[in-house]
């Protein structure tokens, strides 16, 4: 197996990366990951970011945290088990109640691209049932993070 490091100049472009296993059961009959094990990989990496910037907590203290909007993906190559993934996430875009979100899947195996994506989350405010313009402490978080 190539070394991680190989990814590492890939990698250093996103902020936010975890390596998570493939398991025998991200498989379908056609003998590589199934399509909705990448969409788990990608909310995996969001949960990741929107730990890092603050969001968990402004949930917990205000009822105001990330939903997703909108989530998209473009497959490159088959993954198979056994390997190891790393998901790595960007802020591409801030705006007054969203952010837009750009995904990677590396193949550790392969030491390649497997997948990009693109989502939007929205700063939503749970207990109005409305979005909420992003708090300045979280903007200054991503500020710190990009």
């Amino acid at each position: 197996m190539a070394s991680e490091s190989q990814l590492e100049p890939l990698l250093a472009k996103y902020p936010v990366v975890i390596a998570l296993p493939v398991f025998w059961g991200d498989q379908d009959a056609f003998g590589h990951v199934n399509n909705n094990a990448y969409f788990r990989w990608f909310e995996s990496a969001r949960i990741a970011l929107s730990q890092r910037i603050g969001l968990f907590e402004l949930f917990k203290a205000e009822g105001i945290g990330p939903i997703l909007a909108s989530v998209s993906c473009d497959y490159r190559r088959q993954v198979t088990f056994p390997d190891t993934i790393h998901a790595a996430i960007r802020i591409t875009k801030v705006g007054r109640t969203s952010l837009g979100l750009e995904h990677a899947i590396f193949s550790q195996s392969q030491q390649a691209i497997a997948a990009e994506g693109t989502s939007t989350i929205v700063i939503f405010d749970y207990r109005a049932n409305k979005p909420q313009p992003i708090p300045e402490e979280i903007r200054q978080a991503i500020d710190a993070l990009t």
